[in-house]
């Protein structure tokens, strides 16, 4: 007889964090389905199909079980084949399958010969927001400690970076104010560069029952997205404007005198030369967009916006379509100045929700896989590169070994023509994965590790809230730590962690600020609860109550004013030609789509990337398919669907997979302050395949 135990644990995808349950055949040692408790806090009992139906991956064919080293490398390292060579088993024409021990040793001996030519800065770590806080921490610990290497860095890079920056530079800390239940104690709420229904489903059910009862949503956005059916406020935007949108909700407020007087007295700084700036700058005043053809219902749309944004309890989303934009710091630096000048944060049913997109990349940030981070948001010994800096260094010869963790480099960075050239100059590129990704493909040394479903971790959602994940399923693979330790060893250091529990604990000493309460013995008590950070007695799970996080406590204005560029500047000069192509999320995939495409009932509703084109401009497009060209490099043919829902002259299309080469379009073009790339707008040219 079939013997069925249900597991609770975390969904493995998402920022959103959702408590899961999953019926389990200890028999088979198979997860025969995922569901939510009723009582989950984070789920509310309802699961988006990727928790729901995601998890065939765990039991796929090709999971990546034998480590593996590229008979080329060997080849060119004589000495390591040497040491390595009784345990090797031919694979194919391209690899051998090793031990475990075998492949750590010929990564330890190719480190120390790199680092003895090159220098100790020679070697980078990038990666990591899709594993454990455990293995996230220990990968920082290895590459600053025991490598004395600065260079650490993970995909925050190209999301949430700008949110961390400009979200630090005004209130001292950069992750959600609010717990997603206070959504209900809101009386406004303003989406903007986020869909949020198929990015961060379980977040959506929260905003639209309230939309749906009280008519209190503005949905600002370059294309119709789902969203918009619910919204008060239907903002349909033209490319590059959320700065502009943003300080003029600003100007508005200031301009009506309907700041909140006391609270910017007693709680800020700075807002009186904010104020001056803003009401003389000419792109601050919403009648700005009467001389924009195709948009001007926003100059009184984005008055009546911000009033009610001012006067009532609110809230603002952001994502990505915020972030990856030249301006994006400077994007959330002005939605943090609506915050503080309406006194909008700090409060029940008011504050700030950057929707982080992978599933513990705040809890990554967390534990100091950053460059100018260590754990806890200290200043490290010495500040590394970010990883556009560090693909520069392998250009030139001064980065030779990348070590990688659960970050899909090839696929997700931008400029991957640019990407691929500064990848043949490495001597070492060392990966740890579940799958052969395509940066796994490129890969020297290969090892396949425990994925979610198969491992004891913490993990941090969207909303700071903590979460121990157990095994759903036994497995005899090591996790990341565990490999991380091993090479640590080898390297000359000391872990000695028996458990992912000792290096959690060691975590809390090292970030007492955030989670020094925070044991697994109470987060297993509150696994579907889970514990916002910071957690010391008790966690907290509103930010700001009576202080900002800056060194005086005060919340800080900083104006940046817009630059006229890009569609705005087109539209304004009549000259709106060619096509402007923005990116995103279908519901169905996850990032570069490694787990979701191994399920079936995902993969089957979206198999491949899809352009969508605006129905009125069906002349420019005679055939199915169409390449789309840039000048930093061009896509694999695409297939063409036309809709209303885009504008006219603009195009969209999903990154999800890497044969559709989505991001050889994109160069360097990036955020001023932290360079995250500008994924959300470019310029594209439009060739047919006949």
């Amino acid at each position: 007889m079939e013997n069925i135990e249900i597991i609770d644990s975390v969904c493995t995808y998402c920022g959103v964090g959702c408590d899961i349950a999953a019926n389990v055949n200890v028999t088979t040692n198979k997860i025969e389905s995922i569901f939510a408790h009723p009582d989950g806090v984070v789920s509310q009992g309802k699961l988006c199909i990727k928790g729901k139906y995601g998890f065939d991956f765990v039991d796929s064919l090709d999971r990546l079980k034998i480590p593996r080293i590229r008979k080329s490398f060997l080849v060119k390292n004589p000495e390591i084949k040497e040491c390595v060579d009784s345990t090797l088993i031919d694979l194919d024409e391209t690899w051998y399958e090793t031990t475990l021990d075998a492949a750590t040793t010929a990564v330890a001996m190719k480190l120390k010969s790199i680092q003895k030519e090159y220098g100790e800065k020679s070697v980078c770590s990038i990666g990591g927001a899709r594993t454990s806080c455990e293995s996230s921490y220990l990968f920082q610990k290895f590459t600053r400690h025991t490598l004395n290497s600065p260079h650490v860095d993970n995909c925050a890079r190209v999301c949430h970076s700008p949110s961390l920056k400009g979200m630090r530079t005004t209130i001292g800390e950069g992750a959600a104010t609010n717990p997603y239940n206070d959504i209900y104690n809101c009386e406004f709420m303003i989406v903007i560069g986020s869909n949020t229904t198929e990015a961060h489903p379980i977040i959506s059910n929260r905003i639209l029952d309230v939309a749906r009862e009280h008519d209190n949503l503005a949905v600002f956005d370059v294309r119709e997205i789902k969203l918009h059916r619910f919204a008060k406020y239907k903002a349909i935007m033209p490319h590059e404007a959320n700065l502009l949108i943003l300080n003029m909700l600003a100007f508005t407020i200031i301009d009506e005198e309907l700041y909140d007087e006391s609270f910017i007295a007693e709680r800020t700084k700075g807002f009186l030369d904010f104020k001056a700036k803003i009401l003389n700058d000419p792109y601050a005043n919403p009648k700005y967009f009467e001389e924009i053809e195709g948009y001007e219902y926003l100059s009184k749309m984005i008055p009546k916006i911000a009033r009610e944004y001012a006067l009532k309890k609110s809230m603002i989303f952001w994502g990505l379509g915020i972030t990856e934009h030249l301006d994006g710091s400077y994007a959330v630096m002005a939605i943090t100045h609506l915050a503080l000048m309406t006194g909008n944060i700090g409060k029940p049913g008011a504050g700030l929700m950057p929707l982080r997109g992978q599933n513990n990349v705040q809890g990554t940030c967390d534990m100091g896989m950053l460059p100018y981070y260590d754990p806890d948001y200290q200043t490290p010994k010495e500040i590394g590169l970010m990883t556009p800096q560090l693909v520069d260094e392998m250009l030139e010869h001064r980065i030779k070994a990348v070590l990688n963790i659960g970050e899909d480099l090839t696929h997700i960075h931008p400029n991957l023509n640019k990407v691929d050239k500064a990848f043949e100059n490495l001597e070492l590129l060392f990966v740890q994965e579940l799958f052969m990704t395509d940066v796994a493909q490129r890969a020297d040394i290969v090892v396949g590790v425990k994925s979610a479903y198969e491992k004891t971790g913490v993990y941090v959602n969207a909303m700071r809230r903590l979460h121990l994940s157990q095994p759903l399923v036994k497995s005899d693979l090591p996790d990341d730590w565990e490999v991380l330790q091993i090479l640590d060893n080898k390297m000359g250091g000391t872990a000695s962690y028996k458990s992912s529990n000792d290096v959690w604990d060691e975590v809390r000493e090292v970030a007492y600020r955030r989670f020094s309460g925070a044991s697994y013995i109470r987060l297993e008590r509150h696994r579907k609860r889970g514990l916002q950070w910071p957690v010391h007695t008790e966690d907290t799970p509103i930010l700001h109550q009576l202080d900002f996080r800056t060194d005086d406590g005060l919340g800080e204005f900083h104006y940046h004013q817009y630059k006229l560029r890009g569609m705005v500047q087109e539209i304004l000069e009549k000259d709106l030609t060619g096509y402007h192509l923005t990116t995103g999320r279908t519901i169905a995939h996850y990032n570069n789509a490694a787990q979701t495409s191994r399920s079936e009932k995902l993969n089957k509703r979206y198999d491949e990337d899809v352009l969508l084109v605006f129905e009125g401009d069906k002349a420019d497009f005679p055939t199915a398919t169409v390449i789309l060209k840039s000048e930093n490099g061009e896509t694999t043919p695409l297939t063409v669907e036309f809709t209303e829902k885009v504008q006219p002259k603009t195009l969209f299309c999903t990154f999800h997979h890497a044969r559709s080469k989505i991001n050889n379009l994109f160069g360097d073009k990036s955020d001023e302050l932290i360079l995250t790339a500008a994924f959300k707008s470019i310029k594209v040219e439009i060739v047919p395949v006949v």
